[in-house]
């Protein structure tokens, strides 16, 4: 990296409606550093909108602890059924509106680029992901615990890092005003 970033804290978020993953990543003199990372636990809410208050209250008391400078959420993948990708879009909808209210900027990363920047293979399965996490980042099988998700979502972070020196060609966000003008086509009328 050509510019030292001296000091950042990068929120990763990984959605999902029964386990959405998170990792804090915090830069100081340009090293990353793991802070935290873990799931948040959606399964016992059979209401989908009960999910989404927890999700809401878990994603703001995360912000409220680790004081992120930015987050970055891995944007939905398209997949055939659209009762998973409406309630999947609504888990990533309110995790973002935790840091909006905040004023956290927020970049989206697609789940392809995450991979390829950590594996260097956008096809690259979860397992992978989390191996070569543990390498860069000397993390030990405890810290990573036995969901995926968690290292997907520091994954999300670590990509973010790695990006921050280069021309975004991700979408980023300040507020929902700034979503909405550049998102257009996600307006129903």
């Amino acid at each position: 990296m050509s510019r030292q970033i001296k000091d950042k804290v990068i929120l990763g978020i990984d959605p999902g409606t029964n386990l959405m993953g998170y990792g804090v990543l915090h830069i100081i003199d340009s090293k990353p550093q793991v802070v935290s990372l873990g799931v948040i636990d959606l399964r016992k809410y059979s209401n989908h909108y009960l999910k989404l208050a927890h999700i809401h209250e878990r994603v703001s008391g995360i912000i409220q602890s680790y004081l992120p400078d930015e987050l970055a959420i891995e944007a939905p993948f398209f997949g055939k059924n659209v009762q998973s990708m409406l309630k999947l879009g609504r888990a990533q909808g309110v995790a973002m509106s935790a840091a909006l209210e905040r004023d956290i900027p927020i970049t989206e990363y697609a789940p392809l680029k995450i991979k390829m920047s950590i594996t260097g293979n956008g096809q690259a399965s979860k397992e992978q992901v989390a191996d070569m996490l543990k390498r860069i980042l000397k993390l030990n099988d405890d810290m990573t615990g036995p969901f995926l998700d968690a290292t997907d979502a520091l994954a999300a972070a670590y990509c973010h890092y790695l990006q921050l020196d280069r021309p975004q060609s991700v979408k980023a966000y300040t507020s929902w005003k700034d979503f909405i003008n550049k998102n257009p086509n996600k307006i129903i009328k």
